[in-house]
C-alpha cells in the first residue's frame, strides 16, 4: 500500500464516526448514547451556571406537612382556603395569586348537601329548620366563599391537561389564550392533549384567567421543559406560568412568531417564539418547536433551595406572617408535602417540587431570559459536526501521536467554548455531545488504527531491519514501512569491508574470553561510527565488519559518509591503541575498503534465517581493496568512483590496479584529510605526489627518484614511499615499455 493510500485510508476511518454523527444529528439514525450524553452535559452546564440568588418578587405558599398536621389533609374545606386568600390580598397585599392546584370537584365538607336533602325531605315539616337553614346558607356554602373570595381578583387557578384514550374532561376550561383560527392554516407541533381535569364552574366563572400546570418529562423522567401553550382540539391554551405573567404584565394578547429566513430549521414552519402583544409593543419568549421553553432552574429548589421564598400556609392562615411582608409579590400556592405527589426529578434535583418550576419560569420571563434549543439548532449541529470532523480527519493522520492529541484537544475546547459563549451570552442551548463523541471517538479511531494496522508494518519493519541498521534509520523508515522491504534490487551504494590487523596473532596469546572481550570492544566503537554515519551492518566475519551505505535508506551521500566514517573510524584505532598501551594490551591495525557501483541489494538468506545483504562484482572489488591496503601501508583505501562522489576530502592516489577478476585497471586512493582540515605540508605532499606518478608512469626513473627523495624527507615514516623506491630501483633495471600502462597487477591475490 503506498503512502498516499494509507493517507486516504486512515481519512476514511476518521470520517466513520463523522458520519454517524451527522445521521444522528439530522435524525435518520438517532443515538440514544449521544442524547443522554447531551441531557447529562445540559444538566452539568446548568447546574453549574445557576445564580442561586433570591428571587424577591416570586413568593410560594406552601401547603407543606405543618399545615396539613393542624388543618388536615388535603382537601382543604373551600372556607379555609378562602381565608387564606383573603388573607393574603387584604393583610399581605399581594399583587397576584397563582393555584398549582386544581378544585376539579364540589366541596361537601361542610354538609350542606345533606342538609338540603333533609330540608325538602324526611325534616320538610320539622317547625323552622328550612327557615334556619335558609339563614346558614352562605354561611355552610364553601365553594361560594371561595369564589368570592378570588372574584375581581388578580387570580389564576390551575388545571391539568389529560391524553388518555378516552378522552375524559372534567370542569371548566378557560378561554383559549389562542384560537385555532389564529394560526390561519400554519400547523405547528404543541404538545396535544385529549382531555382535561380543570376547576368546577363556580369557580372558573369568579377566577376566568387559568392555566395548566403539566410538564414535559424527558426520555430519562427528568422535567427540563415546560409547554407556554398547549394543543385540546385545535385551540392553544397558556400554562400557568404565562397565564401569570401576563396578568403581571397587564394581559397582553398572545400570537406566534415564525422565522422566514432560517437555516436547517425543523419541519414546523419555522415557528421560534411566543408574542405577547400590548398596544405597538411586543415581548418575544424564544420556543422549541414544541412551544415549550426550558426551565431557567435558579437553585436546588424547596425552601432550602434559596431561590424563592417559602411560607407555610398555616402561617399566613393564622396571620403570623407580618402584616404587608409579601406586599406586592406574585404567590404560588402549591405543595412540597411528598404525600400530595408533587415532587419531580430535575436536573437540579430529585424530589423538586413541581410549583418551583413555574416560579422558575415567571422569573426568568420577568428578566427577559429565557433558555431555548432553537429552531436552527440542527442545522448548527450538523455544521459543527461536519466542520470539526474534516479538521480532525484530514489533520490527525498527518500528525504524530502528541500533536494528533493537542490538534483533538483543540477541537474539544473550542467545540465547549463555543457552546458555552452561546449559552451564557445569548441563552442558546445548543447540542454539544455528538460533536464531543465524534471528535473523541475520531481520535481513538485514528490513533487505534495508526498503532493495531500502520503500527504493525511499522514494527514489522523495525524487527525486520533494526538490527542491520540505525535506530535513526529506523525511525525514518517507520513514516513509510511500505517504501522499505527486503526485496533485492540493484541500486548504486558504496560497500566497506574493514579487517583488524594481528587478530590471528592475539588469538594464539590471548585467553578466549580476553580475545572476546577486546573484539567485542573494539568492534562495538567502529559500529558506533558506522551508525552514526547512516550505514548499514551487514555481518562480522571473524575479525572483519562488512558495511554498506545508501540502503535500505536511499541518500545521495553515500559516498561520503563511508569515507567519513573510515576516516573516523581509523582515528578511533589510534585512540584504541593508545588506551591497549597504557593498560598493557596488544595494539591492533585495520584496514578498510570502500568501493562504490551498482550492487543487488536485498535479502539473500535462506529460509531459515535471512540475511540484508550486498552482492555483485562492485562489492568483490570493495573485498580486495581492504586487502590492498596492507600492500600500501595506509588503513583505507578507495576506489576511483568513491573517490569521484566524495570531492570534500583531499586525495591521494596510491596507484592503479589490476585485481583478481577485474580485466580493466583501476586507480585506488587514500583520503588523506578533509579538505576544510588541510594543511599547507599536506598540500604539498600531495602535489609532489601526483608529479611523481606522472614521472613513474612515464617511466622518467631519475626525475621519479628524486620526487620520492623529496616526499620521504617530507614524510619519512610512510612506508608507501619506501615501497615506490623499492619499485622505481626494480623498475629502471628493465627496460623502456611502450605497452606498459602504470598498473600493477594482483590477479591471483
Amino acid at each position: 500500500m503506498t503512502s498516499l493510500a494509507k493517507h486516504w485510508r486512515r481519512i476514511a476511518v476518521t470520517l466513520v464516526p463523522v458520519i454517524l454523527a451527522l445521521l444522528h444529528a439530522i435524525g435518520a439514525v438517532p443515538i440514544g448514547v449521544v442524547q443522554r450524553l447531551d441531557d447529562i452535559i445540559y444538566d452539568a452546564r446548568l447546574t453549574a451556571t445557576m445564580p442561586q440568588t433570591l428571587d424577591e418578587r416570586v413568593v410560594i405558599v406552601d401547603i407543606d406537612e405543618k399545615s396539613l398536621a393542624e388543618l388536615g389533609r388535603w382537601p382543604w374545606s373551600r372556607n379555609k382556603l378562602a381565608d387564606l386568600v383573603n388573607t393574603l390580598f387584604q393583610d399581605q397585599q399581594v399583587a397576584l395569586i397563582g393555584f398549582d392546584v386544581v378544585f376539579a370537584e364540589a366541596d361537601e365538607s361542610s354538609g350542606l348537601r345533606r342538609l338540603n336533602q333533609l330540608a325538602s325531605g324526611e325534616l320538610k315539616d320539622y317547625p323552622g329548620f328550612s327557615e334556619r337553614l335558609k339563614q346558614l346558607q352562605g354561611d355552610l356554602d364553601f365553594d361560594a366563599a371561595f369564589a368570592r373570595a378570588i372574584a375581581n381578583r388578580p387570580v389564576v387557578m390551575g388545571y391539568y391537561l389529560t391524553s388518555d384514550k378516552d378522552g375524559h374532561t372534567n370542569g371548566v376550561l378557560p378561554v383559549p389564550a389562542l384560537p385555532q383560527s389564529a394560526l390561519q392554516g400554519r400547523q405547528i407541533k404543541a404538545t396535544s392533549w385529549t382531555g382535561y381535569g380543570s376547576n368546577i364552574s363556580q369557580l372558573a366563572a369568579a377566577a376566568p384567567i387559568a392555566g395548566f400546570f403539566n410538564s414535559i418529562p424527558d426520555s430519562d423522567g427528568v422535567v427540563r421543559s415546560l409547554p407556554l401553550l398547549a394543543e385540546y382540539k385545535g385551540d392553544y391554551y397558556e400554562s400557568l406560568g404565562l397565564a401569570m405573567f401576563r396578568v403581571i404584565a397587564g394581559m397582553p394578547s398572545v400570537a406566534l412568531g415564525f422565522s422566514n429566513e432560517r437555516f436547517l430549521a425543523k419541519s414546523y414552519q419555522g415557528m421560534d417564539r411566543v408574542l405577547l402583544k400590548q398596544n405597538d409593543k411586543a415581548l418575544a419568549i424564544p420556543v422549541d418547536d414544541r412551544v415549550a421553553t426550558l426551565v431557567p432552574y435558579r437553585g436546588l429548589g424547596g425552601s432550602q433551595g434559596g431561590s424563592f421564598r417559602y411560607v407555610s400556609a398555616i402561617d399566613v392562615v393564622n396571620k403570623l406572617v407580618p402584616a404587608a411582608a409579601l406586599k406586592g409579590k406574585a404567590v404560588l400556592i402549591g405543595t412540597t408535602a411528598p404525600g400530595l405527589l408533587d415532587l419531580r426529578t430535575t436536573p437540579v434535583g430529585e424530589a423538586y417540587p413541581g410549583v418551583e418550576t413555574h416560579a422558575n419560569i415567571i422569573s426568568a420571563l420577568l428578566d427577559g431570559h429565557m433558555l431555548v434549543k432553537p429552531d436552527y439548532a440542527m442545522g448548527y449541529e450538523v455544521v459543527v459536526v461536519f466542520l470539526s470532523g474534516l479538521i480532525l480527519a484530514i489533520g490527525l493522520p498527518l500528525l504524530s501521536a502528541t500533536r494528533a492529541v493537542l490538534l483533538s484537544l483543540g477541537v474539544l475546547g473550542l467545540l465547549v467554548c463555543m457552546n458555552l459563549w452561546l449559552y451564557l451570552g445569548h441563552g442558546l442551548v445548543m447540542p454539544l455531545a455528538s460533536a464531543l463523541t465524534m471528535a473523541v471517538t475520531a481520535f481513538g479511531l485514528n490513533m487505534s488504527y495508526g498503532y493495531f494496522v500502520e503500527s504493525r508494518s511499522k514494527r514489522e519493519l523495525a524487527n525486520l531491519f533494526g538490527t542491520y541498521v540505525p535506530p535513526e534509520l529506523v525511525d525514518e523508515m517507520v513514516k513509510a514501512p511500505d517504501s522499505y522491504n527486503m526485496k533485492a534490487t540493484n541500486r548504486e551504494l558504496t560497500v566497506m569491508f574493514c579487517d583488524m590487523r594481528g587478530f590471528t596473532k592475539m588469538s594464539e596469546q590471548m585467553e578466549p574470553t580476553q580475545l572476546q572481550a577486546l573484539l567485542t570492544g573494539v568492534f562495538s566503537r567502529l559500529t558506533t561510527l558506522i551508525r552514526a554515519n547512516r550505514g548499514t551492518i551487514d555481518k562480522y566475519m571473524g575479525d572483519c565488519v562488512m558495511a554498506f551505505w545508501g540502503a535500505p535508506v536511499e541518500t545521495t551521500e553515500h559516498a561520503h559518509l563511508a569515507v567519513k566514517s573510515a576516516l573516523e573510524m581509523a582515528h578511533a584505532v589510534r585512540e584504541i591503541n593508545a588506551e591497549h598501551r597504557a593498560n598493557g594490551l596488544p595494539e591492533i591495525g585495520i584496514g578498510i575498503g570502500l568501493n562504490t557501483g551498482t550492487m543487488c541489494v536485498g535479502d539473500m538468506g535462506s529460509n531459515i534465517r535471512r540475511s540484508y545483504t550486498v552482492i555483485g562484482d562492485a562489492v568483490n572489488l570493495g573485498s580486495r581493496l581492504e586487502g590492498l591496503s596492507k600492500v600500501y601501508g595506509v588503513d583505507i583505501v578507495v576506489s576511483e568512483n568513491t573517490k569521484k562522489l566524495a570531492p570534500e576530502f583531499v586525495w591521494q592516489e596510491l596507484d592503479k590496479v589490476r585485481v583478481k577478476g577485474k580485466d580493466q585497471a583501476v586507480a585506488i586512493h587514500w583520503p588523506m584529510a578533509p579538505l576544510e582540515r588541510i594543511g599547507a605540508d599536506v598540500a604539498d605532499e600531495a602535489k609532489t605526489w601526483t608529479t611523481f606518478l606522472k614521472a613513474y608512469r612515464a617511466q622518467k626513473w631519475d626525475q621519479a627518484e628524486v620526487l620520492l627523495i623529496n616526499l620521504m624527507r617530507m614524510n619519512p615514516k610512510k612506508y608507501l614511499y619506501q615501497l615506490y623506491s623499492e619499485r622505481v630501483a626494480s623498475m629502471r633495471l628493465l627496460p623502456f615499455d611502450p605497452d606498459w600502462d602504470g598498473a600493477t597487477n594482483f590477479e591471483t591475490k
